[in-house]
């Protein structure tokens, strides 16, 4: 199916123009993933989507806006049009041609905020895939990815919420998205932050330069990681070595960093997840299974599979 490009005409006083409008009571059910990126060495570009979902109900409502929301960070998000799901909702039902009076936002918060897990993506790539939906339509991919990285600002994490398993995004004539493959063996171990951290606030530790020793070393080790992901995972702790971020956003987490530092130091192939501060580690899933047993203080263990990409629910 085609949908309508991200850029949609509009008449001469720079609105779009009006498309149907949606009938009270009409309903659209997704779910969508919590995501990781950079997974070490691709920094901006890889992501893996991980088997945690939350649940969001949209519903056409008469004139105004609705908003439900419990679990986590529900104190801190708003209650009007500007919530994340709803204005993306709004952005891609206008792209593709119809209106609402009003909407209805039920969801059940299970991806904790600011902690390197995708929340925003997650939120982003939910009102998208509510408002195909909503519209009767079965949206593309790529039509998904135009829309949530122009309103998230980078693909990554949006790409794997979207496409599911593992995915590296790059830029060719626009966004493009790679799957990687994925031994079946493969889990995840995340140990989720109990502290916020803000992506930007983590961005601006980044130097705006590398030297080309690293940056060529970190080249090697992404390549070698999608490798390791679909043949070797013995490999994996080689493979997430990184020099490009981890080290430069330590002031801003010191604690993750200290804890991934010790992961690794056990041969572990822990990196920060995201911007952090939580740490994800890869490895074989029956492997992972002994960190049950050594609590961390200030971080809750979480073992998770490879996760799929957001549907909407019959």
């Amino acid at each position: 199916m085609s949908l309508v490009p991200a850029v949609s005409a509009t008449d001469p006083s720079g609105r779009r123009p009006a498309g149907r409008l949606l009938p009270p009571g009409l309903a659209a059910t997704v779910e969508v993933p919590a995501t990781s990126a950079n997974l070490g060495p691709g920094f901006d570009c890889f992501g893996l989507a991980l088997d945690w979902y939350e649940r969001v109900h949209l519903q056409v409502q008469d004139p105004g806006f609705s908003i439900e929301v419990s679990g986590e960070g529900a104190h801190q998000v708003p209650r009007d049009e500007s919530h994340l799901i709803i204005r993306s909702a709004l952005v891609g039902l206008a792209d593709l041609g119809v209106r609402v009076p009003g909407l209805v936002l039920r969801c059940r918060n299970t991806i904790p905020h600011g902690r390197g897990l995708g929340s925003s993506s997650a939120a982003i790539v939910a009102g998208l895939t509510g408002a195909a939906a909503l519209a009767g339509e079965k949206p593309d991919a790529q039509w998904l990815l135009t829309q949530a990285s122009a309103i998230e600002g980078h693909p990554d994490n949006v790409a794997a919420a979207i496409y599911g398993g593992v995915v590296l995004a790059y830029q060719s004539k626009g966004i493009q998205v790679a799957q990687a493959s994925v031994k079946g063996d493969v889990g995840t171990a995340v140990y989720v932050a109990g502290s916020q951290l803000a992506t930007q606030a983590a961005r601006r530790l980044l130097p705006r330069t590398v030297p080309h020793a690293e940056a060529a070393a970190n080249s090697a080790r992404s390549a070698l990681l999608v490798h390791a992901l679909a043949m070797e995972p013995d490999r994996l702790f080689d493979a997430t070595q990184d020099w490009l971020h981890q080290s430069y956003r330590e002031p801003a987490m010191p604690r993750s960093y200290e804890l991934m530092k010790r992961l690794r130091d056990r041969g572990l192939a822990a990196v920060i997840s995201g911007a952090g501060p939580s740490v994800l580690v890869l490895g074989r899933a029956a492997d992972l299974k002994a960190l049950n047993d050594e609590p961390v203080s200030g971080f809750s263990l979480r073992l998770v599979s490879i996760g799929r990409g957001a549907r909407a629910l019959r």
